[in-house]
């Protein structure tokens, strides 16, 4: 059976600095890899239109997923458009249908953004009805049996909405691809210009390797990401990590 790895996560961007890292990782370990942002990035520029902003965003974020060695998918809705409903739950549910993953990659269900949570709900429900034949998707994509096992990445900050600390399940050792996640992330060049004219030079690629090394501090390891195993319960197995199987002494457990 083929090995599939999707990211999916709310902006352009995202994926870069939350997952990249486990993602790489796993295309090492001899997945397929796909990337997904449900937004466009309508909203990223205070200087662009917003039609520039979609196609400059949209060009970045491809950039990425080639860097990534990626699959990249097309975004849903623009920018705070990111809602759970049924038409959302029906086009996101066509595609996880179609790539049929093994791992899945999602936000965390708690942050301090609701484009962020609600993107975490939508994938959560449209590879739960993944199997379901009377689950109508959009457009109509044949049913999957394939186990799924999804992993939310912690909240930015390690932090949820109202600033309670959040303490990860468990780590991923990144130190080995941080350029490769660098690289990635310095695609998003309109977000990190902008960045580096109000906040200071290289401040977005900083941040993130800031991010990663305090998540590394959990476990001992310079860089690090930090990670949620999703109930198992309709999507695969108890026993079913294939994550943790696949990348072996990368991952700790926190206690």
């Amino acid at each position: 059976m083929s090995k599939t790895a999707f990211a999916i996560a709310a902006h352009p961007d995202d994926v870069e600095f939350a997952m990249a890292g486990t993602l790489l990782l796993l295309g090492q370990s001899g997945y397929e890899l796909h990337y997904m942002t449900v937004a466009n990035g309508s909203c990223g520029s205070a200087t662009m239109s917003r039609q520039v902003t979609i196609d400059t965003r949209s060009r970045e974020a491809k950039e990425a997923s080639a860097v990534l060695g990626a699959v990249y998918h097309e975004p849903l809705v623009d920018d705070l458009m990111i809602y759970y409903t049924p038409p959302l739950v029906a086009k996101l549910c066509a595609i996880i249908r179609q790539v049929r993953p093994t791992i899945l990659l999602v936000p965390s269900p708690v942050d301090y953004m609701e484009d962020h949570t609600n993107t975490s709900r939508l994938a959560v429900t449209a590879a739960f009805c993944r199997n379901m034949p009377n689950f109508p998707t959009d457009p109509p994509a044949p049913v999957t049996e394939t186990e799924v096992a999804v992993y939310h990445a912690a909240p930015v900050w390690l932090r949820d909405q109202v600033g309670n600390r959040v303490r990860p399940q468990f780590c991923v050792d990144v130190s080995s691809v941080l350029q490769e996640k660098r690289r990635a992330l310095a695609c998003h060049r309109s977000q990190k210009e902008w960045l580096d004219v109000s906040q200071g030079q290289d401040s977005y690629l900083k941040m993130m390797e800031d991010l990663c090394a305090e998540v590394g501090r959990l476990v001992d390891r310079p860089y690090a990401e930090s990670w949620f195993r999703h109930l198992p319960p309709g999507f695969c197995g108890e026993s079913f990590d294939p994550l943790a199987e696949s990348l072996g002494k990368l991952v700790t457990k926190l206690p």
